[in-house]
């Protein structure tokens, strides 16, 4: 009925567009053009009307009428991932069935079977998206499972998330936290698992820029500044490379690519250096055209190293040995006679487009090439596997173990057959069973590495040749939950585990029923689970299993029933307070929330020592201080905790307890104090720790709290603890003290 009921209302056929419109239409055909073949003018001009139409009453944030949103995720799918017509109708289409009265029967009426299934697989995998409860467990294997029959799917998935990142700027400080730290936590691993690069950094870059504006700026302007000097560099540096293919009449593309924002300040944090001594800003890519093949990329490497001196533990060879999204790729990291380190990636045009366009590119090849086949082959068989393995009980536990398969770094390992294997960074012989057989890693009992005897909790690295030795029976043990980082081998580990509390609990279950027959006492379960909550369980499952393993006595459960029964109501009534004071803390738990949400401006927390009556307090872990970017979650009891945006715990806490998240903003001319931290690095001299304190204290006016040194080979680290205004402040100091002679660098220390 509602099929009939949409045709009549929307006028696909008779509607006329309006200039604007139509303007729009025409940039989205050109756009379908230029990148795609085959394309269906009338069906996209149909599409594109529908979308209109069905989206006309409504608008985004921006304020910008919504039919602009599926128009720009349709381009984005036919520029930059390059796939059909099909999926730019689609795309247009994304968000009728979810979101206006048009349903997949209208779809299928106006567009056919093929256009309704992904955009029923799309609807799917948003509310699953949307929801992580465990109603969304079943769901989330639904989408798993349309990925693995039409990968278009996830995607229109994508685009519609990379446009969401690009045009994010328009929500509230909070909810763009909450977006930002889903997509980094979810999306951007999963466009690496498709092979999707370009589509990946920029949702990492587009994230960090939401959650930590500040320091997306810094990193920014430090690679514009450096702009010019890297051109010039990446000129003179393949000068002598362009003569010698030129001369071997190589066909072939140069392109100097710096590395993703997102990246490089990883890596400071992660090597605790300043920006400038971050080497690998940009790799130089060489990309031979057709009709070159990989042969000729050992040709390119050979002249390379000819004029380059190779840094041999930097070599990789992704064609030989591609990665399981299919990438394919030489890269070796040389040194100029400047002493200057530079990566080289050398692949071929089709190696190129695979590596940013990933699995869309081999949707693309499958036709006319067996090796696009076969990845795709691959990447089936990994979404079935990850359905087949044992499923954990709760959603969340899907969600997490199916992240664990979405690994950036990966290890390769042999059988010893010779079989590779590819397994994540710091995967254990655990793994490597698991990965084998699941019976192999159920049984394993030992294990041999390249020919030598090692425990089995050993880390794994590239090139290892590992052999199982396996027992007779089952030797699982629960403690191996925390040494192995495979979806497979945890989620087997973790059902062993819940197999054995469950059978504990039986025997809890069955030492509480001969007690209660001996005392003659009979209750009804409801009654019992009134029991476990009052002792602090959550269930009766719980309650039991702790009996069984001899953590509660029975007998403890035995006399507190027995006093219900005698007086009809639970002892000083502490069953029903602890409810009731259950109870208590959640309305409290939601005052605080809107009371936090609408002081103020109605938008921010302000810190400013007089925050009503909520308190606060500042993380250890990042020690916040005025100018940071910093979110707020709410405690259990009510106060808030503020921790810098791009904190570890605080990305944690993201992923996990969302909801708690408040908006916090630094309120103007704070009169106090806080701690800060620098470091600093020099060469090693007398009086360089007097000439620093003598620049904190006297020329800064500044107190420090400690200083701890560390000299070595004639070279001088410090870290300083100091007390600051702000951000400001902070950054004064930093560049005060990096005039001080001998010193070298000096930054915020983390």
């Amino acid at each position: 009925m509602s099929r009939v009921a949409s045709i009549d209302k929307y006028d696909l056929e008779g509607y006329t567009l309006d200039k604007v419109q139509a303007d729009d239409l025409q940039n989205l055909i050109e756009v379908c053009q230029e990148h795609i073949q085959d394309v269906d003018v009338e069906a996209i001009t149909k599409a594109f009307k529908l979308c209109y139409l069905s989206h006309k009453e409504t608008s985004r944030a921006s304020g910008e009428p919504y039919y602009y949103h599926p128009v720009e995720v349709a381009k984005i799918v036919a520029s930059e991932i390059n796939i059909d017509d099909v999926s730019v109708i689609a795309s247009l289409l994304h968000d009728t069935v979810e979101d206006t009265d048009v349903n997949l029967d209208d779809i299928r009426y106006w567009f056919g079977e093929e256009v309704a299934v992904i955009i029923d697989g799309v609807t799917k995998i948003t509310g699953v998206f949307k929801s992580r409860d465990s109603k969304q467990a079943e769901a989330f294997m639904k989408l798993l499972l349309t990925m693995a029959e039409d990968i278009r799917v996830v995607l229109i998935k994508f685009a519609d998330r990379l446009h969401n990142m690009r045009t994010i700027q328009h929500l509230k400080r909070e909810k763009q936290v909450k977006i930002a730290s889903e997509t980094m936590d979810l999306y951007a691993p999963l466009a690496h698992r498709f092979g999707l690069f370009r589509i990946k950094n920029e949702l990492e870059d587009l994230c960090f820029k939401a959650i930590d504006p500040t320091s997306y700026k810094f990193v920014a302007r430090k690679l514009r500044e450096k702009k010019e000097d890297r051109e010039e560099f990446i000129n003179e540096f393949m000068e002598p490379i362009k003569k010698e293919l030129g001369r071997m009449q190589f066909k072939f593309e140069i392109k100097g690519r710096p590395k993703h924002i997102f990246s490089i300040y990883r890596k400071m944090q992660r090597q605790q250096k300043p920006f400038e001594e971050i080497y690998d800003l940009f790799a130089i890519r060489i990309i031979l055209e057709d009709p070159h093949t990989k042969e000729d990329c050992w040709r390119v490497y050979s002249i390379i190293t000819d004029w380059y001196t190779p840094i041999p533990e930097r070599f990789r060879d992704f064609i030989s040995v591609p990665k399981n999204n299919g990438y394919q790729s030489l890269h070796t990291t040389v040194i100029t006679n400047r002493g200057r380190k530079v990566e080289v990636q050398i692949r071929t045009r089709r190696m190129d487009d695979i590596a940013e366009k990933g699995l869309a590119a081999h949707w693309k090849y499958k036709e006319g090439a067996q090796q696009g086949s076969d990845t795709l082959d691959k990447f089936v068989n990994w979404v079935r596997d990850v359905l087949d393995n044992p499923r954990p009980d709760a959603a969340t536990d899907f969600v997490k173990d199916f992240q664990l398969n979405l690994y950036k770094d990966e290890i390769y390992v042999f059988t010893p057959n010779g079989e590779l294997k590819t397994l994540p960074r710091n995967a254990t012989p655990i793994d490597f069973a698991f990965e084998i057989h699941s019976e192999i890693g159920e049984r394993a009992m030992a294990a041999k590495v390249n020919g030598k005897m090692v425990p089995l909790r050993q880390t794994l690295h590239n090139g290892d040749q590992v052999e199982i030795i396996t027992s007779n029976k089952i030797n699982l043990n629960p403690d191996w939950i925390d040494d192995v980082v495979t979806h497979k081998a945890k989620s087997r580990i973790r059902q062993f585990i819940k197999q054995k509390q469950r059978k504990v609990a039986e025997e809890g279950r069955e030492i509480w029923d001969k007690r209660a027959k001996k005392g003659s006492i009979e209750i009804s379960e409801q009654e019992l689970n009134k029991f476990a909550k009052r002792f602090n369980y959550e269930s009766t499952q719980e309650l039991f299993f702790d009996i069984g393993s001899g953590v509660f006595e029975v007998n403890d459960l035995f006399m507190a029933v027995k006093k219900y029964k005698s007086t009809g109501r639970f002892e000083d009534n502490e069953g029903e307070d602890a409810e009731s004071k259950q109870v208590t803390e959640g309305e409290i738990q939601d005052k605080y929330l809107s009371e936090a949400r609408s002081y103020g401006d109605g938008k921010s927390l302000y810190i400013n020592g007089e925050l009503s009556n909520i308190k606060y307090s500042y993380a250890n872990c990042c020690n916040p201080i005025p100018g940071d970017d910093v979110i707020g979650f709410i405690s259990r009891t009510g106060d808030i905790k503020i921790h810098r945006a791009m904190c570890n715990n605080a990305q944690h806490l993201l992923k996990t307890e969302a909801e708690r998240i408040v908006d916090v903003s630094w309120a103007k001319n704070l009169d106090t104090k806080f701690l800060g931290a620098i470091k600093v690095i020099g060469g090693d001299r007398v009086g360089m720790i007097n000439d620093i304190t003598d620049v904190l204290s006297k020329s800064l006016e500044t107190n420090m709290k400690s200083i701890n040194v560390n000299s070595d080979s004639g070279m001088f680290e410090g870290i300083i603890t100091l007390y600051v205004d702000d951000i400001d402040h902070l950054e004064r100091i930093m560049k005060r003290l990096e005039k001080i002679e001998g010193v070298k660098n000096v930054l915020r220390y983390e």
